[in-house]
């Protein structure tokens, strides 16, 4: 545990702050997009909701090993990282020709959201003196909660005032700002070395993306035959997930003991959380 001085510490969670604020916009201010992904496009229905789909499966399924990383590597490596990669996939997405390239770019944006998104959390619990704590996770906790209601009303206002490019162009700016103040005003902090559960990896984002995947494809072309066994399959593979996660002696990316400690799910089940906010890493 490294409390650094209370002033510093605050300037680190700015720095973060403003990542994981454009992450969080970028989650609901695509929904206002949907009629020009149509229009201009020429997407389909189920095409545009890959726009969405495929970025949260980018974002989800690695949480389960990047706030691990982060602690090996140094959250503010990490976070610098997860920035460069947001912000070069968000001017990918603006300059995307056709809506497969946007659905790629949209894969890249999520895994740099993934990669950032945990390192604010470990970075308040190193930084700040444990009697602070609260006020800086009831900071972090706020700017999702205000995230999730700017990001619509934002976006509106963009394509209005231009078009549904500029959703994406936006984050430029704010992007290269938050990764000079990591940069400058996120300490490097102590790390430490992890393994990691290659096939726990695998079977979570195979069950994911299968499940996910069937559960889309069931409108556009029937709830039968290929479509029921994808969803069997992703729902198979996340049973074998779990069950993978109880034979993992080292580091699972799951404990399950936690599932069995009372004051752990006490604590999890009394925290308020935005629908929009990620998970909070009790995985690592």
């Amino acid at each position: 545990m490294t409390a650094v001085p209370e002033r510093d510490a605050w300037k680190a969670l700015i720095a973060l702050v403003i990542g994981f604020f454009m992450i969080l916009v970028d989650q609901t201010i695509v929904a206002v997009a949907t009629e020009a992904f149509v229009t201009q496009l020429g997407a389909t229905t189920n095409q545009v909701i890959w726009v969405t789909s495929a970025y949260l499966l980018a974002y989800v399924v690695p949480l389960l090993f990047t706030g691990r990383l982060g602690d090996q590597v140094g959250p503010r490596a990490v976070s610098i990282a997860g920035l460069v990669l947001f912000t070069a996939a968000s001017l990918w997405c603006g300059l995307a020709g056709s809506v497969e390239t946007l659905i790629v770019a949209r894969v890249f944006q999520g895994f740099g959201a993934a990669l950032l998104t945990p390192q604010s959390l470990s970075v308040i619990t190193r930084v700040f003196a444990p009697d602070r704590r609260g006020a800086a996770m009831g900071t972090w906790g706020a700017v999702a909660g205000i995230a999730s209601v700017v990001g619509p009303v934002f976006g509106g206002v963009l394509i209005d005032a231009f078009d549904w490019r500029a959703i994406f162009f936006v984050n430029i700016p704010f992007g290269v700002l938050a990764v000079v103040l990591v940069w400058l005003w996120v300490p490097r902090l102590e790390t430490r070395p992890h393994t990691y559960d290659g096939t726990g990896i695998l079977l979570s984002a195979l069950g994911m993306f299968l499940l996910v995947f069937g559960i889309q494809q069931g409108e556009s072309h029937g709830w039968g035959g290929t479509t029921t066994a994808l969803i069997v399959a992703g729902a198979v593979g996340l049973a074998a997930f779990v069950w993978w996660q109880t034979r993992v002696r080292t580091e699972p990316l799951v404990p399950l003991r936690l599932f069995r400690d009372r004051t752990s799910r006490s604590a999890r089940s009394a925290s308020p959380r935005s629908a929009s906010s990620p998970p909070a890493p009790w995985f690592r």
